[in-house]
């Protein structure tokens, strides 16, 4: 018995292509950041894009006791919306946000930021439009885009697909860290308005809003709006880290004493993550109107309000917990630097629960 495998036909040498990875298009997709990458840059930044490791010169000096905090996240299934419509060019600024408004909250300025871009097929414009988002963020953020990595996986991933990652690392002086032991009863809550979903929720508004009810991405978010879906849906996180740092540096060290970045968990997820034991927080929901983004997914989808809080931010995407006497002078330096700001409740003896009262 013949037990030897029939020969296999062959079509040439094997290549890195033809396996599905260009590394031509991949020095076009460099070639074409190198610019917007260059225009982050801060003055520690040392070197550009291309070496084996971002180059940042840390000034101690301006420090006492600086603690750097580093934090990582993605945009999540935002991006398959991204994909579905072809729009790449603000999935950069969410990312950019969810990484630096987790490290303001300890009080930090963001310095840096490194990405991670994985596509199946490499395409130096989409590349080009994801980059150039990370990059307006960055200059948002007042950080330097101090390099990244982008991966092409070829036929292992579907096409237009693409994931991102980011890291981020900021800096704050020891004794002007904000923390959650500063938190006492009689503060006051200032809410920091979102006007969309931000990055998170997106797997439970893409099966109610595109699955179940069957909406079109090209359609109107809902009957008399004036945009699609797809733009209320892509609608760039807003990025809070440069006028939280505006408080900071206006008002005494003693106004503010914690920050809850409202992300994956909604509010009560995040805010509770501020709260020391024997506290609680009472968010009076009828401070602001919420977008009408969410009530479109609460009817289409049935969702249960608690299902809603516990998701979606509803409005407010970042909290500041604050002395009783500083919450008006919060939001007057949050309306200058361009975020619209409430009191969005207070805190109370309790034992470290979110309390959020229906409007």
């Amino acid at each position: 018995m013949n037990t030897q495998e029939p020969a296999r036909p062959t079509a040439g040498p094997a290549t890195y292509k033809g396996a599905g990875v260009d590394v031509a298009a991949g020095d076009e997709a460099v070639a074409r950041i190198k610019r917007v990458v260059a225009d982050t840059a801060r003055p520690e930044v040392l070197g550009g894009i291309g070496g084996f490791g971002g180059l940042f010169a840390f000034d101690s000096d301006r420090y006492r006791h600086p603690v750097l905090v580093s934090s990582t996240d993605g945009v999540g299934t935002k991006a398959a919306v991204a994909a579905a419509t072809g729009r790449y060019d603000t999935l950069g600024i969410d990312l950019v946000a969810m990484c630096v408004d987790d490290v303001v909250c300890t009080g930090a300025e963001p310095l840096f930021l490194l990405d991670y871009v994985s596509v199946g097929t490499l395409d130096p414009l989409q590349m080009e439009q994801l980059v150039g988002g990370i990059a307006e963020g960055c200059r948002t953020a007042g950080c330097a885009l101090l390099g990244g990595e982008m991966a092409e996986h070829g036929p292992t991933v579907p096409p237009g697909h693409v994931d991102l990652a980011g890291f981020a690392v900021g800096v704050v002086e020891r004794e002007h860290m904000l923390n959650p032991d500063r938190v006492t009863a009689g503060d006051l809550l200032v809410g920091l308005a979102s006007p969309g979903l931000r990055s998170n929720g997106y797997s439970l508004a893409r099966q109610v809003l595109l699955e179940r009810a069957g909406l079109a991405l090209d359609g109107p978010a809902w009957p008399g709006a004036g945009g699609t879906l797809a733009d209320e849906l892509l609608l760039p996180s807003v990025i809070y880290a440069p006028a939280v740092l505006e408080v900071l540096r206006a008002l005494p060290q003693h106004a503010v004493h914690a920050a809850a970045h409202v992300t994956g968990g909604g509010i009560p997820g995040n805010l509770g993550r501020v709260l020391p034991d024997g506290v609680d927080a009472v968010v009076e929901r009828s401070r602001w109107e919420e977008p009408r983004i969410f009530e479109e997914i609460r009817r289409r989808g049935d969702v249960a309000d608690d299902e809603m809080t516990a998701v979606f931010n509803l409005g407010i995407g970042m909290i500041l917990v604050v002395s009783s006497d500083a919450a008006t002078a919060v939001c007057d330096v949050l309306a200058r630097a361009g975020v619209p700001a409430v009191q969005a409740g207070r805190v109370v003896g309790g034992s470290g629960r979110v309390q959020l009262v229906a409007p």
